[in-house]
């Protein structure tokens, strides 16, 4: 099976298939929908450009194949079928959510073990999209919402990272399903209204809700000025200032990002800093990690895929630690 993904400029445009509407006369043999709420998957392999530029075509075109391989048999394993591969991805559909979510959850743990013992850090990390609704096949092709959903919520998730739409959870058998967390409603290019998006967290110990550093009781303690209050971002000449929504504040290289820092170092969209339960928490997002200083404290914490309660004020460095002086680092400051 295929999918018409090559005439978009990015992995969610090519994959999307806008839905199909079909008005009078009888469906013709080569469009069909698939069984009604299927679940799509979108994995996508990291770092692929890189690799061809240090290894050449040749060696990095059959690390790649075998990889994307290697995936649609893990896929097949959980009773998934690979409606195409797209290079560096693989796009996949299953009969149910269960099934697609225990199948990434596996494919992100072997993937890692596997790599556990390359001395450096794997050139390239997956990362995943899945989102559940009606898919149709015509003539071989693949197109509906769902794979427009996968694609963006895998360009979004960022490296080691599993990204599942409400409809994905919803559709679990009470009780079941791999440990997950809600990352609240996410704005997503090209849908009007902001998603529900979950976290799925295939680590064996996952990460808790939210991190803080050490510290004492009075600068741990929420600020007022956060409870009701705004967040000022600079970087260089840049300043911006948001107040507290239920929208998340993306930070990135992206055009996507609310605030944009343009490094190459930096993620499209690398961090996200949300208002829940009265402070802005940071989220890391990116395949390089983000760093946070406090004012007046040495210390900082590296976040990767893990998130921060942010209080006062402070600086994010992002995509190097604070130790290198060329990093492109935000100052942020809260107040009411």
């Amino acid at each position: 099976m295929g999918c018409p993904l090559e005439d978009k400029p990015d992995d969610a445009d090519r994959a999307r298939g806008g839905a199909l509407i079909y008005t009078g006369g009888n469906t013709s043999p080569l469009c069909r929908p698939m069984p009604a709420n299927v679940t799509v998957v979108f994995a996508d392999l990291t770092g692929s450009t890189a690799m061809f530029e240090t290894q050449g075509n040749a060696r990095a075109t059959q690390t790649i194949t075998g990889l994307t391989q290697w995936m649609g048999e893990v896929f097949a394993e959980h009773q998934g079928r690979v409606v195409k591969f797209l290079g560096d991805s693989v796009l996949a559909v299953f009969a149910d959510s269960l099934h697609a979510l225990e199948a990434v959850t596996d494919l992100q743990c072997t993937y890692h073990l596997r790599s556990a013992g390359e001395r450096d850090k794997p050139s390239m990390l997956l990362r995943i999209g899945v989102a559940t609704g009606e898919v149709l096949e015509v003539d071989g092709n693949c197109y509906g919402d769902a794979v427009y959903l996968a694609a963006r919520l895998s360009e979004l998730s960022g490296a080691e990272q599993i990204w599942a739409s409400a409809a994905t959870v919803d559709a679990l058998p009470g009780g079941t399903g791999p440990h997950r967390r809600s990352l609240g409603p996410v704005t997503i290019r090209g849908k009007t209204e902001p998603q529900v998006i979950y976290q799925i967290e295939w680590q064996e110990e996952s990460p808790s809700e939210f991190l803080t550093i050490p510290g004492s009781p009075q600068d741990l303690a929420p600020q007022g000025g956060a409870r009701q209050g705004s967040i000022t971002l600079s970087w260089l000449d840049v300043q911006a200032s948001f107040v507290a929504s239920p929208q998340p504040i993306y930070l990135g290289r992206g055009d996507d990002a609310a605030f944009a820092v343009n490094d190459p170092r930096v993620s499209r969209l690398h961090a996200k800093i949300n208002w829940v339960n009265g402070k802005f928490v940071l989220t890391d997002l990116s395949s390089y990690g983000t760093w946070l200083r406090f004012a007046g404290s040495e210390s900082e914490l590296a976040l990767r895929r893990s998130a921060c309660a942010l209080h006062s004020n402070g600086e994010i460095a992002m995509g190097a630690p604070f130790s290198d002086f060329t990093v492109p680092t935000v100052n942020f400051k809260l107040s009411g």
